[in-house]
């Protein structure tokens, strides 16, 4: 078989099938154009998912008749200067776009050049150009592809349904329009429009939040923490979801890198590092950040689809976000997503189980159909407010735990030597953060009541949290107290579970666990932590053991602490179905308003609901 050169065409459907992977793919390179061309508004129409008709119109800079039939050449580009790929300011720079499209579609660029008085066009079908024609446009481009595919069928019959290829240009959109607020975007599927939102202004941050809120709902906006911090020339801003605020995967997670939406294994691991103290593994935090890197130290052309990027420094990018997220995480101190609330007092509205009967208040008759209405939204900033951390009235200056190791002692018994029990009676603990117990339901849940409405906490997320940050302060300092066992306890293991945890005693051992072998599938333990109190042994060990399957052998305990410590804890505190004094609740509030990240359990789930009496009252009609 003779070499032979391949004819421009199938070049051209071959690079289409690298870029051109479905109708989003198209949308994608098409709206980047329009925004690298200036356009403050870039609107978009499919029409059968994309297979029938792609419409991208913007205002932007348009085009010559000259720079159209250049425009459709391969590899011809304004945003490449002097074939320099380390200084990449644009979001295109290849210029293989339009005539792979071009290729695979019936394809049409109109175009009308700022201060022209002419605007032209060329059809271009399945590869085979037409002469450019005058026609009719306002300033900018649009460019028009029918029938996408049609000239590769085999492509063609590998697209999902409509509503599936729809649905992924709709997130394109999406993502493009978080990192341009500057820019109004639309999205039409047919007569129907799916996506708009208008041009933002004001500070960049202010109009990213406003557009982020538009894009991802107000939820986000009412329980996501600001993040803007500057380190050696790289900045990165955005805006990053409470712990407690979480998804069941990562689809919610947007990174940006110079405007350039990424899906980058780098920065999806700095956002698992820095969540890991506070969420369990199979929940996933939602955020957007931004990152704004010089151009000579971020690589953007290692995928031809330019979703990957590569930096110089990679440790140092990771740990930019990874401590700048700590540090906004830390900041909030205990408190929780506001849809926890939300959530809860939805579960009381009318139509439950416990509510059948259609009789309900309304304007003092009973009758209607009446149903409490959605908190506003001076309740949920008001609750905002209260959540910020707060120096409760009469703590310690010092910002220290004024109950230290009082409320998890040895035995387990919860001793109480409280300062505000001792405090003089004109303290009023309703106007503490988590204000003044007032009971406990099933042995569980602690009642308290604030000055404007009333917290209820769960006793046994609430302690694991105190345990865990206690037991990682202890550890920073090498100094965790341990508690010799009266009787040694004998744990009976798998053998493998054994061999897990043999070789790994010394590093238990700092962790305040002491274990020696005791035969074939068995260990015996003489020493516990003692914050951990009186708790269940042959559990803990048991889970420690599952634990380690999943740690890399190759770290010590210490490096994957937080796991470690996580599980300890979670067998050290108050357990559901304890009974405890009127004393013991307030000094659990008390120690959480001191501790940091209370506002929700290792695992991510929320430690407390607050519920505004302004919204209790409605549920009742009184409002």
């Amino acid at each position: 078989m003779k070499i032979r050169l391949l004819s421009e065409n199938t070049i051209n459907q071959i690079a289409a099938g690298e870029v051109i992977e479905r109708p989003a793919s198209a949308v994608k390179e098409l709206v980047e154009n329009a925004i690298d061309a200036g356009a403050s508004q870039i609107d978009v129409v499919m029409v059968a998912g994309g297979r029938e008709l792609i419409s991208v119109t913007d205002n932007g800079c348009g085009m010559s008749r000259a720079e159209i039939e250049l425009a459709v050449e391969r590899h011809a580009t304004s945003k490449l200067r002097e074939d320099d790929l380390t200084d990449i300011k644009t979001m295109g720079f290849r210029g293989e776009a339009l005539p792979s499209i071009a290729s695979v579609s019936r394809f049409s660029l109109t175009s009308r050049a700022a201060g022209s008085e002419e605007a032209w066009k060329m059809q271009i079908d399945g590869g085979a150009k037409q002469a450019v024609q005058p026609a009719a446009q306002s300033q900018g481009t649009r460019i028009e592809v029918r029938d996408l595919f049609y000239a590769t069928p085999a492509r063609l019959k590998f697209l999902k349904a409509e509503r599936t290829e729809f649905n992924y240009a709709l997130d394109v959109i999406k993502r493009l329009a978080m990192a341009h607020p500057d820019v109004g975007f639309s999205l039409q599927d047919g007569e129907r429009r799916a996506f708009r939102v208008s041009a933002a202004q004001g500070e960049l941050l202010d109009a990213r939040l406003r557009r982020l809120t538009a894009v991802l709902g107000t939820e986000f906006g009412d329980n996501a923490l600001a993040i803007e911090v500057e380190r050696e020339n790289i900045k990165l801003g955005g805006y990053a979801g409470l712990p407690t605020y979480n998804r069941g995967n990562a689809q919610h997670q947007f990174l940006f890198v110079n405007g350039r939406p990424v899906k980058d294994k780098l920065l999806i691991g700095a956002v698992r590092g820095a969540y890991m103290d506070y969420l369990a593994r199979n929940r996933h935090p939602v955020l957007a950040l931004f990152l704004e890197v010089p151009t000579a130290m971020v690589d953007v052309n290692v995928h031809p689809a330019k979703a990957e990027v590569r930096f110089r420094d990679s440790g140092h990018v990771r740990g930019l976000i990874v401590g700048s997220l700590k540090r906004a995480l830390a900041e909030a101190g205990h408190r929780a997503a506001t849809t926890v609330a939300q959530s809860a007092l939805g579960s009381f509205q009318s139509g439950g189980a416990a509510a059948d009967a259609s009789s309900s208040y309304q304007g003092g008759r009973y009758g209607g159909s009446y149903r409490p209405s959605t908190p506003s939204y001076e309740t949920r900033a008001h609750g905002q407010a209260f959540q910020k951390p707060l120096s409760s009235p009469g703590l310690s200056d010092h910002g220290q735990m004024p109950f230290g190791d009082h409320f998890a002692p040895p035995q387990g018994r919860v001793e109480i030597d409280d300062p505000v029990a001792q405090a003089p009676a004109a303290v009023d603990l309703v106007n503490y953060p988590l204000g003044a117990a007032r009971g406990q339901l099933h042995e569980t849940y602690v009642v308290s009541q604030v000055k404007d409405g009333i917290v209820i906490v769960d006793q046994h997320a609430a302690h694991e949290r105190l345990v865990y940050e206690r037991m990682k302060g202890y550890l920073l300092d090498n100094q965790v107290p341990r508690q010799v066992l009266l009787i040694p306890e004998v744990v009976e293991l798998e053998q493998d579970a054994v061999d897990r945890l043999l070789p790994r005693a010394q590093e238990l051992q700092e962790l305040g666990l002491c274990i020696e072998p005791f035969g074939d599938g068995a260990v015996v333990v003489r020493e516990a932590p003692a914050l951990l109190g009186d708790t269940d042994i042959k559990g803990l060990v048991r889970d420690l053991a599952d634990e380690l399957v999943e740690l890399d052998q190759a770290l010590s305990l210490k490096e994957r602490m937080e796991e470690v410590c996580s599980t300890m804890a979670c067998h050290g505190s108050v357990r559901a179905g304890r009974r405890l004094t009127v004393a013991e609740m307030n000094a659990l509030l008390r120690e959480m308003e001191q501790t940091p990240h209370s506002g929700q359990c290792n695992h991510g789930r929320p430690t407390y609901v607050e519920l505004k009496l302004g919204d209790i009252e409605r549920l009742f009609g009184r409002r």
